[in-house]
């Protein structure tokens, strides 16, 4: 197992990793919408999907892997009425064949936003 860190996605904040990489996969913690730059998490649905798939994205290249290759996603949104915008979002950094996923309303997400993914990536 090999931890992985990257300024380019949110740090942690508790006893996790950003990512882990084995042999030949990435599990990612979950990501959520803080711009690693200056900590601001942007308002709106869609602006923090935005920058939840940034992070990821940046994560899995930090990694040694890419967005291309990921298997499976878990997406957690606060209000299953925004999974339309948020499909909508996920369908300009994913491409067919698209991970498999689950998309679950939770009640509270860290530091109150709106949207968490995680992902599972092939090396």
């Amino acid at each position: 197992m090999k931890e992985i860190k990257t300024n380019n996605a949110p740090s942690a904040i508790g006893p996790y990793s950003q990512a882990i990489v084995t042999k030949n996969m990435v599990f990612t913690s979950g990501q959520i919408p803080v711009n690693p730059s200056t900590g601001e998490i942007p308002d709106g649905i869609e602006a923090q999907a935005n920058q939840v798939f940034t992070n990821l994205k940046n994560l899995l290249e930090a990694s040694g892997t890419s967005i291309d290759k990921v298997v499976k996603t878990t997406v957690f949104i606060q209000n299953m009425k925004d999974f339309a915008i948020v499909n909508a979002v996920y369908d300009t950094y994913f491409k067919e064949p698209y991970p498999a996923r689950s998309c679950v309303e939770v009640s509270r997400l860290p530091k109150d936003v709106l949207i968490e993914v995680e992902a599972i990536a092939e090396m």
